[in-house]
């Protein structure tokens, strides 16, 4: 067997030992997914509203929850601002609603720091549900019976979406941090 001369082989691994991620990953992939969430919901529009609830919203729950060290608490500002310029709702409505969830899962954090995913998933859901009936009374159109029948499937919906949301998050996390391959 060929013995290697040993700076070829500490070279070899090397590379793997103390690998580093982008930075420009790791900092662009939660806003960039939070973003993509706020634009998705268009593409589905029926005739008055989306079918689907606000994704960015949901995302935005779920980098809270999965990794709450990411995003900073004023966070929600920007991102409402970026939403408010999708979904037709009055601008500064997700600005206000966003700041104030961000406020509201650093209040759950602190109070609760043992919770597990049942408990994430009852206060996303919590938060979720909130945001969908502030949403529609911050949109100025008449509180009908037939506007919350209507409205309805969506916040099932975003109770429901909730799990794969934390999924897609934490596969999200890996790749955020994890080591850009190099062609060697």
């Amino acid at each position: 067997m060929e013995q290697l001369d040993p700076r070829a082989r500490s070279d070899i691994y090397g590379r793997r030992i103390n690998r580093t991620s982008s930075p420009l990953r790791r900092r662009s992939v939660p806003y960039a997914s939070i973003m993509l969430g706020s634009v998705l919901p268009v593409l589905l529009m029926a005739d008055l509203m989306p079918l689907l609830p606000s994704l960015g919203f949901l995302m935005l729950l779920g980098w809270r929850m999965v990794r709450p060290g990411v995003l900073p608490l004023w966070a929600g500002a920007p991102l409402g601002a970026f939403d408010d310029l999708f979904s037709g709702q009055p601008f500064g409505s997700a600005i206000l609603l966003w700041s104030l969830a961000m406020i509201a899962i650093e209040l759950i954090e602190t109070r609760f720091p043992w919770r597990d995913f049942w408990h994430d998933w009852f206060a996303a859901s919590l938060l979720a549900l909130t945001y969908w009936s502030a949403a529609l009374v911050i949109s100025g159109a008449p509180l009908t019976p037939e506007m919350f029948a209507v409205a309805a499937p969506q916040a099932a919906l975003a109770v429901l979406l909730y799990p794969m949301i934390a999924r897609l998050v934490a596969w999200l996390d890996r790749f955020r941090l994890s080591r850009a391959r190099t062609i060697d």
